[in-house]
């Protein structure tokens, strides 16, 4: 049974611990489920949706750890690319041999209380933003909507807007 961690809100976790990890709301197009990440032993990669998720609204975030049973279906694939069906092991299997950033697994259900193994205090500033690989590649998009309110948003436009 591969150990899995969502990474959530601190505010929430006395939530999760008494009732589990709820679905997400569906959007059309959209799987729903739980977002979570198989644990490798690359701490890393096992955590890179932290600063991400960050940029979201929430100053501490934790990692709810549970296990999944090994032939559990879900959905697996890489950020902002179509998801295909899995197993849990194979999941954990995949993402331990090509230890890609950007990976995503969605279990289509609920997760009890009583199947979380721990909830943890987290290093904040691990991981990526904006997407993976992000400063390899430079930003994706300058435009006013899309950089509105970060840091650097004046710099940010006007390098994209040289760039052109």
């Amino acid at each position: 049974m591969p150990l899995f961690v969502h990474i959530a809100d601190e505010r929430n976790s006395a939530s999760i611990k008494r009732s589990g990890l709820k679905l997400a709301k569906s959007f059309p197009g959209q799987s729903t489920g739980v977002f979570a990440l198989p644990v490798i032993n690359n701490f890393m990669l096992t955590h890179q949706w932290v600063r991400e998720l960050k940029r979201r609204g929430f100053r501490t975030a934790v990692g709810v750890y549970f296990r999944v049973p090994d032939g559990e279906p879900l959905f697996v694939g890489r950020y902002n690319e179509e998801k295909v069906a899995s197993t849990a092991s194979l999941a954990a299997a995949r993402f331990r041999k090509e230890q890609m950033l950007g990976f995503e697994t969605i279990i289509p259900r609920s997760i009890e209380a009583c199947e979380i193994h721990a909830i943890r205090a987290l290093p904040q500033k691990v991981g990526w933003r904006y997407f993976p690989d992000a400063h390899a590649k430079g930003i994706f998009c300058g435009c006013k909507f899309c950089v509105k309110g970060e840091y650097n948003s004046r710099k940010l436009r006007e390098r994209w807007e040289q760039d052109d």
